[in-house]
């Protein structure tokens, strides 16, 4: 077997950097294919390159500075070696003397100096010796195996070759593909001008880069998808266009027609975050947290092995017709290499009916749900279930519906002050509800006033969150409000995660605790 291996370093991998030397080859890799590619083929070919020349170099290393030490050769006085079993370290023969060893036979030692001044013997003239195997660049070495460093590595590789390349002027990267800037093929104003006409006659868009190709007269002898690049990227340059596909589409839609709801989020999905002591948070209320899943909570866990996922509305989203990019949600949505926004399909569970929908990533949002809630009579507290369909780029959204009939719901009106007033009162239902998020609306547009009101006024928030109580503790006969009922109910005035309410409840002495995550108001206590 092979002994004292030249392989790599142990972390060579873990620390790899993008070197000059694997720019000039990607550059001239790419100048020789003609063709863009992702971040991904970019790492099969680079480690695959990686390989060759450290193996290459291994072997120069192995060959430089003298002959290899093997005991069964006969060497001469000033004669230069390699040892393979001493880390390769080099030496020079001092002198030659016979060996003394009846066991061994006739052999000869050599005296060697290596190159720290030590001085050791070896013995030489030896046919049966461990160390006469030649020593080769070990082929199983995982470190030089290209499936296996790529089975452990690649997504590391490809996040320091993205993050090294990003900081190179000479290449572009469009829709997760990477492509020399100078070898673009020149799209001028004209053929830009014309895309934008083309998307306008469509209604925005979406349309791909291949149909807005051949509306233009571009005539380039490249490769088709060297030319697609070059106009993605000339249109990704262009203030006017915007890339909305998923990832592995590209889309195009204009931005001047592109929803205003999914441009800036509307007054019920803005947050401006609120600091407050998550070490006040006990179990159980992280339990709640976790369980109501909002999309500004922090996310912490992926559940990505959920096929499904139920969304119990709550009033902003119910308004705005949204539904949340949360812990739970994100991963059967659409999403992209870089766009903030992604045009996608919604399919209605229960008749198949089709209808275009928005991902804004950044703002954690999904908009285009607004139609859809009204038809089926939705209310804030309705349940909504969601899953990932057979195509990339649909969702299948649905709910339990039943046949309208009245029944006793919170209800959210506004009083002849501006004020906000909960009461329990007979509405029409025609969808399975979460009965302690339910609220009804029966006037969306008085509520609206009371938002406008409070981005204007802007109310400390304990002193809100205070009047909801009182509101709600009205309802119960036990006079306690459960934080999820006060969660939903702030949230029909002004829009939090339940980290604030939670952290206000366990630290404030009006708020008392009676059990399973209940409450009671102590006005005594706020009065003193």
């Amino acid at each position: 077997m092979p002994i004292g291996p030249f392989t790599l370093r142990e972390d060579y991998w873990e620390a790899f950097e993008l070197e000059q030397e694997d720019i000039e080859f990607i550059y001239n890799f790419l100048l020789e294919t003609e063709t863009p590619l992702t971040n991904q083929e970019l790492v099969d070919i680079l480690v695959a390159e990686r390989i060759r020349r450290e193996k290459i170099s291994i072997e120069k290393k192995r060959s430089s500075g003298g002959e290899i030490f093997l005991p069964k050769n006969h060497y001469k006085v000033k004669q230069s070696l390699v040892f393979p079993a001493l880390s390769w370290r080099k030496g020079k023969i001092t002198g030659i003397r016979p060996g003394k060893n009846p066991d061994f036979g006739e052999f000869e030692v050599i005296q060697v100096l290596f190159e720290n001044g030590e001085t050791r013997e070896f013995a030489t003239g030896l046919e049966n010796h461990v160390l006469n195997n030649p020593v080769e660049v070990i082929q199983e070495d995982p470190s030089l195996n290209l499936e296996s460093v790529l089975y452990i590595y690649k997504d590391l590789i490809a996040e320091r070759l993205q993050a090294g390349l990003e900081k190179n002027k000479d290449f572009v990267y469009i829709a997760g593909r990477w492509f020399p800037k100078a070898l673009l093929v020149d799209i001028n104003i004209g053929h830009l001008n014309l895309a934008e006409a083309v998307l306008d006659i469509a209604g925005g868009g979406p349309l791909p880069t291949s149909s807005l190709l051949e509306q233009l007269d571009i005539s380039a002898n490249v490769n088709a998808k060297l030319l697609e690049f070059s106009m993605d990227y000339a249109l990704q340059e262009d203030q006017r266009f915007d890339e909305v596909g998923a990832a592995g589409e590209v889309l195009w839609f204009l931005q001047r027609l592109e929803p205003e709801e999914v441009k800036e989020p509307p007054i019920y999905l803005r947050y401006s975050g609120m600091e407050y002591d998550r070490d006040k948070l006990n179990d159980e209320m992280l339990a709640l947290e976790s369980e109501l899943d909002d999309e500004l909570s922090p996310m912490n866990v992926k559940y990505t092995h959920l096929s499904e996922v139920d969304v119990c509305l709550i009033f902003p989203h119910w308004r705005m017709g949204t539904l949340p990019l949360s812990a739970r949600t994100r991963h059967l949505f659409p999403t992209a290499y870089e766009s903030p926004r992604i045009r996608f399909t919604i399919i209605d569970g229960l008749t198949n009916e089709k209808f275009p929908a928005w991902v804004v990533r950044n703002k954690r949002y999904v908009f285009g749900m607004k139609n859809w809630y009204e038809k089926y009579g939705l209310i804030p507290g309705s349940i909504v279930h969601i899953r990932r369909g057979q195509k990339a780029g649909e969702v299948i959204v649905r709910c339990d519906t039943k046949r309208p009939c009245r029944d006793w719901v919170r209800t959210v009106l506004v009083g002849s002050d501006g004020g906000i007033v909960f009461a329990m009162l007979k509405q029409l239902l025609s969808s399975s509800l979460d009965e302690r998020m339910a609220v009804a609306v029966p006037d969306v547009n008085a509520i609206d006033q009371v938002w406008e009101r409070m981005q204007k006024d802007r109310p400390p928030f304990e002193k809100t969150v205070v009047s909801v109580v009182r509101e709600l503790t009205k309802l119960n006969p036990q006079s306690h409000v459960h934080a999820s009922e006060l969660y939903a109910a702030v949230n029909v005035i002004k829009r939090c995660p339940p980290g604030p309410i939670l952290e206000l409840l366990a630290s404030r002495p009006w708020f008392v605790h009676v059990g399973d995550l209940h409450f009671r108001f102590n006005d005594s206590e706020i009065a003193g």
